[in-house]
Parts: C-alpha cells; sequence; structure tokens
C-alpha cells in the first residue's frame, strides 16, 4: 500500500483537540449485512478504532435491502454526519444518493465494495484481481490439465466479484480445463453454490475443481458434495478463512480460502475516516475507475491459505484460536514443537 500522508497545521491540530463532545467527528457506517461471518469482525475493529480516534460510528445494517441501504444513507445526510461508509449491497445503485451527501458536504468512503460512478472520495479494499488469481492458480496446481471445473462466484451487484472473475480468467489462460457449469450467487446467497454442485453433476458426474467465491459458498457446496460421496476428493477454494473453512481446510474437505486481513483493513478505513473528516490532505497514488471517475483506492494484498501454512498465517496471526480450527483433528505442528 503506497499512501502518503500531508499532516495538519499546528493550528488544525489544536482545533482538532478542543473539540467538545457535541462536536465529535460523526461516523456513519452502512453494511451490506451480516450474513458472512467476517463483517462482524470489520464491524467490531472499525468501531473500536474510530472511537479510540475521538469519533463516535452509528451503525446500520441493511439486510442485504438495496433501498433499505438508500434510506441509510439518506437518514446519515438528515443526522449530518461527516463521514459516511458504505459497504454496498449493489455496485450501481448508489450515485444518485450519494451525490446528495457529497452535495451536502459529507465524505464517502467505498469500504471493501467499489461503488460505481459515484466518485467516492476514498475505496478502501484488497486487492480482488488477485483474489481471483490465487483461487486459480490454486484450481491450476491442483486440478490435472482436462479436468472438469465448476465456478460459482458471488453476486452479481457486487463489482468485487467481477474483479475475482478476471483475475481467475487471467490464471486460466492457456490452460486445458473444461468450465462444466458456472452460476452466480445472487445477495451471496449460500444454497446456490448447493444448488451448482447438484446441477453440474447433472451434467457431469467427475467434479475435479470448484472455485467458491467466499467461504460460505464452498460449505455449500461441500455439503453438496458429501452427500455425493465426493468430499476430500475435489479442489476447493473460498475466501474470508471463516472458522468452519479453517475446520474443513485442515479436515481435508477444502483445499483453500483467501485469508483478507480485516483487522488491518477496518483499522485503516477507520484512521482514513478521520483524517478525512479532519480535513487532512491524504495521498494516494492508486486510484481505480468506478465507470467515469478515477477513484482514490487503498488496497491491501491477500493471501492464499492452504494446509501448509495456515497455522502460520492464521493461527500465530491470531485470527482464528488453534484449539478452534483443530476442533475435528490433531494439530499436526505439536509434534514439531
Amino acid at each position: 500500500m503506497l499512501v502518503t500522508l500531508c499532516g495538519c497545521s499546528s493550528k488544525e491540530e489544536e482545533a482538532n483537540t478542543t473539540r467538545t463532545y457535541e462536536d465529535k467527528i460523526k461516523i456513519g457506517i452502512s453494511f451490506d449485512s451480516f450474513v458472512i461471518e467476517r463483517w462482524q469482525r470489520d464491524r467490531d475493529v472499525f468501531v473500536s478504532t474510530a472511537q479510540d480516534l475521538g469519533a463516535e460510528v452509528n451503525v446500520q445494517n441493511a439486510n442485504g435491502d438495496t433501498e433499505e441501504q438508500i434510506n441509510q444513507i439518506q437518514y446519515f445526510i438528515d443526522k449530518k454526519v461527516d463521514v459516511i461508509v458504505l459497504i454496498a449491497t449493489d455496485s450501481e445503485a448508489f450515485s444518485k444518493i450519494l451525490k446528495q451527501a457529497k452535495d451536502a458536504g459529507i465524505t464517502i468512503i467505498a469500504y471493501d465494495r467499489l461503488v460505481r460512478n459515484a466518485a467516492v472520495d476514498l475505496y478502501i479494499s484488497f486487492d480482488n484481481e488477485e483474489v481471483g488469481r490465487l483461487m486459480g492458480e490454486t484450481l491450476v496446481k491442483g486440478v490435472p490439465e482436462g479436468g472438469n471445473i465448476v465456478t460459482i462466484f458471488g453476486s452479481p451487484s457486487d463489482h468485487n466479484v467481477t474483479l475475482v472473475e478476471k483475475g481467475f480468467t487471467e490464471a486460466m489462460e492457456g490452460k486445458e480445463y473444461n468450465i462444466i457449469y458456472t452460476t452466480y450467487a445472487p445477495n451471496w446467497l449460500a444454497e446456490e453454490a448447493f444448488n451448482a454442485i447438484n446441477c453440474a453433476l447433472t451434467i457431469n458426474p467427475k467434479i475435479d475443481g470448484v472455485l467458491c467465491g467466499n467461504d460460505d459458498l464452498a460449505s455449500q457446496a461441500v455439503k453438496a458434495l458429501s452427500e455425493n460421496r465426493l468430499a476430500g476428493k475435489v479442489v476447493i477454494t473460498g475466501q474470508d478463512a471463516d472458522l468452519a473453512a479453517c475446520q474443513r481446510i485442515v479436515e481435508g474437505t477444502q483445499t483453500m480460502t483467501v485469508y483478507k486481513p480485516v483487522d488491518k483493513l477496518a483499522k485503516a478505513a477507520a484512521q482514513y475516516a478521520v483524517m478525512l473528516a479532519k480535513g487532512k490532505n491524504i495521498s494516494v497514488t492508486t486510484t481505480i475507475n468506478d465507470g467515469t471517475n478515477e477513484v482514490p483506492y487503498v488496497k491491501l494484498e491477500p493471501i492464499a491459505v492452504t494446509k501448509d501454512n495456515i497455522y502460520d498465517v492464521i493461527i500465530k496471526g491470531g485470527f482464528q484460536k488453534e484449539e478452534e480450527v483443530y476442533l475435528n483433528v490433531p494439530n499436526p505442528t505439536e509434534d514439531l514443537e
């Protein structure tokens, strides 16, 4: 992440330190939903970091409803918050309401998911094309050429899915594989993956690899494979390093997950929100096109996690607890300590 920060003058710093309680920086953050395990962690780290920096945070949950999220943004505008942080339900649906927010002098941060045609002040996320490449590379490594692959991407309204698919396509270029079934999961509904596997099996009873857009989808893909006595025999990818996915990896029914250090993402987003609210200038060297505008882009790197490095990355890194990951199988690293 290449970022240069330009600090306030001493007078600005003095002004910032003399804010009254009523003048506290106010941040409104609207989440798509909390169905995906990681979002609760993002929320907790973001809120605690922002509060430590003297801001107050109003958290809203849209429960996957785009109209509800638009209403929440209007609520933030009416409350005259300083910053709106948005985890968008739909990358295409918010340009009009966000223009209203910007016209009201509110800073907009697109968190994890890009909002298209909205000219947000900052987009902070992971390299989602790299997420797709890591998934593709896992399939290339584990599936012999000529093998049959099923791809189950996430919500088509999530721009990250477009980027993941692009990265996956790049990783598969020049390789000879049969993509026997491709689908998307509207609103990231995990049941779509269960249906996809069963549909794919009616097309071809031999599945060698499955790309799952996240670990929630992978859970249902593995369930369907288990019912067909194929779990552990198929290369499965995921994303988010959910606890259940980490358990499946050490048990051998999921091959990899893409770990995105969400603590680092949420902490950085809170710090940027407070800096922008204080009027500090930030210079971000990377941009991304939102369809009509070049948006400043703070990009963090994801990590592919497999059985080989899960202990070092996930457990030693403090993301999941050892006793919970190895709940159902012995930890092979214990013999090495």
